[in-house]
């Protein structure tokens, strides 16, 4: 999961590509980079760190141009160094730099591919560096002329789509022309485009979410197709082609669950009411299940359960209180690259209200339960405060498989539902009762009212996985690279790159 933002504008795009990035920040907390494009040369920065430790007011001010793409990572391949953080550059042809949110499920034949045939050499352990140089190389081979024409870029894309297997959002610019865009033919990960009108012209915003488009003065115009391919000239004109052969929208269904912001719109589905009406499913099943439940409170475990959780306490007809709170100068939990950075996050990021659990039948509600470090320590919080017994439902089916598709849910042995019973899961984080949401309730939910989008991704929940190439030992030797016991620290930042 990573963030990606494009602009071209009429003006400096510098400060929005800033404050684009803030607005996705949920998706990526370990690197983040901008570049820009000003009389033909690229500025680039990027490094580890959140974005308002990345870029100082020396770095924004020599980020010069009226364009220029922004991305924020976390890393499901490669490590976490700085090295790795991007957008990646290549120089030829014309000077290319690029970000990518997804994983591809074929980067290491690619990478075989680069050396042996096309000569070209991969730095990083990153899948996007590979896609870079797989979309650098098929550009080169069309031996385009000094001038570029969104011919030129669409065959490219078509290309990439052939070469490249898996789940990718990308974002890119060629230095002095213009901006791309491109989504993988299964639309997995998330990509919009918005317009911004002017007095001296349209500005055109590609993102991963709406939140960033609005927050920056754009409209959203609409989600890039799967397969579709958007070129932006630097003269401000916008170019669109489908470039894959076939097509078939299937976003990751995790999108909806935890990964999005709440006020995002993605593929014309709110992600606010998709949460409300799993919320609502929720409730159902518990009732289903448990008539008697004896519940005397619903307590949501910020930030992300919070929609669904007001639908479970509207529906059970019981109330709704805010039990935790939040330290929000602690990151995103789920996305901590360690276990044991998890462990310890978990306490420092969220206090009980003593009162609120004193005495009480305590209902916890999360959005999903992956690893169940989380939820452990908060079933043991509650009962610390004093709940006379503790509850739990996820508003997610249960993890069972490995996320190959951008997420990183890499390790079966890090996934505590897999290959165990809800009783067991139940038994191993220490509630009461615990209950699922049903795979069906939870598609109904994002799908409402006969939406087009006929399937998703969701092999983190069923193991299907719909690319079609990922079989067992792909999936060892994934646990093998990516299991938390594999990660490497990050290094210290890089400095600005003017090139």
């Amino acid at each position: 999961m990573c963030g990606i933002l494009g602009i071209v504008g009429s003006e400096p795009v510098n400060s929005r590509l800033y404050d684009g990035l803030t607005l996705l920040q949920h998706r990526g907390q370990d690197a983040a980079g901008i570049a820009t494009s000003h009389d033909g040369r690229l500025m680039l920065r990027k490094a580890a760190g959140l974005v308002r430790d990345v870029f100082s007011n020396a770095h924004m001010l020599r980020l010069a141009g009226n364009m220029g793409i922004g991305h924020v990572r976390y890393p499901t391949a490669g490590s976490s160094a700085a090295a790795e953080a991007q957008p990646f550059y290549v120089n030829s042809p014309y000077g290319i730099v690029m970000g990518h949110n997804g994983n591809l499920t074929n980067a290491a034949d690619l990478q075989r591919e680069l050396f042996e045939s096309d000569l070209r050499h991969i730095n990083t352990g990153s899948d996007s560096e590979v896609l870079l140089n797989v979309f650098a190389h098929e550009l080169q081979a069309l031996k385009p002329s000094k001038k570029i024409t969104p011919e030129q870029i669409f065959a490219t894309v078509t290309q990439v789509h052939r070469r490249c297997k898996g789940a990718y959002a990308v974002i890119g610019m060629l230095v002095g022309r213009g901006v791309f865009a491109f989504r993988d033919p299964l639309g997995i990960r998330p990509a919009m485009i918005g317009v911004r009108h002017t007095d001296t012209g349209s500005e055109y915003a590609v993102s991963s979410e709406s939140v960033a488009l609005q927050g920056l003065g754009f409209t959203r115009l609409r989600d890039l197709a799967p397969g579709e391919a958007i070129y932006i000239d630097v003269e401000g004109n916008m170019h669109t082609r489908q470039c894959a052969e076939e097509t078939s929208l299937s976003p990751c269904i995790f999108e909806y669950v935890y990964l999005a912001r709440p006020d995002s719109i993605i593929d014309n589905v709110s992600v606010y009411k998709a949460r409300l009406r799993m919320g609502e499913k929720l409730a159902k099943k518990i009732l289903s299940e448990r008539s008697d439940h004896g519940i005397d409170v619903v307590i949501p475990i910020p930030d992300t359960s919070r929609t669904s959780a007001m639908e479970v306490a509207f529906h059970l007809g019981v109330k709704y209180r805010e039990g935790f709170i939040k330290n929000r100068y602690i990151g995103r939990t789920f996305i901590m690259p360690g276990q044991q950075l998890r462990k310890k996050s978990v306490r420092q990021k969220l206090s009980p209200i003593e009162l609120e659990f004193a005495g009480k039948n305590v209902l916890l509600v999360d959005d999903s339960i992956v690893r169940g470090t989380t939820s452990g320590q908060i079933v043991e919080m509650a009962r610390d405060a004093g709940a006379a017994k503790v509850f739990m439902a996820s508003a997610a089916p249960p993890v069972r498989y490995p996320n190959v598709y951008g997420i990183d849910m890499p390790a079966c042995e890090e996934l505590i539902a897999h290959g165990k019973s809800v009783p067991e899961i139940q038994e191993i984080i220490g509630a009461d009762w615990l209950v699922y949401q049903d795979l069906e309730d939870l598609i109904e939910a994002v799908r409402y009212d006969k939406h087009p989008i006929e399937t998703f991704e969701s092999c983190c929940f069923n193991g299907e996985y719909i690319t079609g190439d990922v079989d067992s030992s792909y999936l060892q030797a994934l646990q093998s690279n990516r299991s938390d016991k594999m990660k490497k620290g990050a290094s210290s930042g890089d400095d600005l790159v003017v090139l």
